[in-house]
Order: structure tokens, then sequence, then C-alpha cells
């Protein structure tokens, strides 16, 4: 599939999930604040529970970009912890290594993110890893691979350069980007994680299976 093509196809499922998925869907949502389609304007007919809930697990799902298979893992330690499902789920999505690299401000979307991650340009504690879904602990510094710290993709992060399509750094990070380098200073919670989801819908999607 070319760039071109993803672009669409995001910009298109953005809409349709009324969440930006990358910096120009946002665009485009800002200019059209409707669902795709000949109906997209009109008003949406009454969605059944199921449909509402469906789509709730889908805007998770997409804005992490993981497949249904790996959001299922992760709900079902999200039960299994101590506290409400639903904030552990995004909570624990959050530590995800490509998710930390796209909040720190390494990368531009979370596609990139992956990428940079599969192509061995990002490290933990010194140590490679090119696994997107890595939990990072508490504690872990992310840096990228020295030898990597000059490319364009990384020199355009370390000067800023996608500031301005990202949310502000949350406060489970600490973040010296001019160095390529933040720490996951401690466990994220819900109300800080800068995804827009019904967790208590995504809940209640999984339990109804």
């Amino acid at each position: 599939m070319t760039t071109k093509s993803q672009d669409r196809r995001k910009v298109r499922l953005s809409r349709a999930l009324g969440v930006a998925l990358t910096p120009k869907a946002a665009r485009y949502l800002e200019k059209r604040p409707y669902a795709p389609g000949q109906h997209g304007r009109t008003k949406r007919r009454t969605d059944s529970d199921y449909a509402v809930r469906l789509r709730e697990k889908q805007r998770l799902r997409e804005q992490y970009g993981i497949r249904e298979k790996q959001l299922r893992i992760v709900f079902n330690e999200a039960r299994r912890t101590q506290g409400l499902t639903g904030e552990n789920l995004v909570e624990l999505l959050e530590m995800r290594l490509d998710a930390l690299v796209l909040r720190a401000g390494f990368a531009r979307t979370t596609a990139q993110a992956r990428q940079l991650v599969v192509h061995r340009h990002i490290m933990v504690d010194g140590q490679l890893v090119d696994r997107p879904s890595f939990r990072v602990k508490p504690g872990q510094l992310i840096h990228v691979k020295p030898k990597s710290e000059g490319t364009e993709p990384f020199q355009v992060a370390a000067a800023g350069g996608h500031a301005e399509v990202l949310p502000p750094v949350p406060g489970y990070l600490e973040v010296e980007l001019d160095k390529l380098q933040a720490r996951l200073v401690r466990r994220p919670k819900r109300a800080e994680v800068p995804v827009t989801a019904e967790v208590q819908l995504v809940v209640e999607y999984y339990a109804a299976r």
C-alpha cells in the first residue's frame, strides 16, 4: 500500500471514528467534522449499543495502531490487574515503547514511531529494542541509538519539529528532546493519557463477547 493510499485510509478512518489518527487527518477533521460518505453530513440514526461500543473499541485500537488480537491480550491483563479495567487498559497500552516514542516527540505519528522501533533506531537502557509492543517499566530510559542521532528524521525531532502536531508531553515522561532521550518516571494515569476513548464502553464491548 502506498503512503498516499495509507494517508487516505487514515483520513477516512479518522472521520468515521471522529478522532484524528494523523496530523493530516486532524486538518481534514477541522474542515469536515462529519463522517465520510454521502450520508456523512446527515444526523446519524441512533446506533445500537453494540455499534456504539464497537466504535469506541475501534477508536482505542486505531489510536495505538494495534491489531485486535493485541488489544484483547492487553484487555485480559487489565481485567486481571487490581483497579478499574478500562483505566488499566489505557495505562498498559500507554507503556508500549512505540506509544512513548510518539509522546516523547521522537516521531510525528503512531505509524512512524512503530517504524523507528522496528528499524532498530530505539534503545531502552542501552539495549536495542525492535518490538513496538515492548512494555517500558517506570525508571527506564528510552533513547535514540547514537548512530541514528545524526539522521534527518531525528534532527527534526531534536529541534522540536513535531511539537505543533503532538499534545504536550505528559507528566509521566521526562523528556530531553535535544538529547533524544525520555524517561518513564512512573506508570501513566488514565486522566493524563492523550487518547480519546470512552474506556467503559470498550470494557462493555469485551465483557459481552
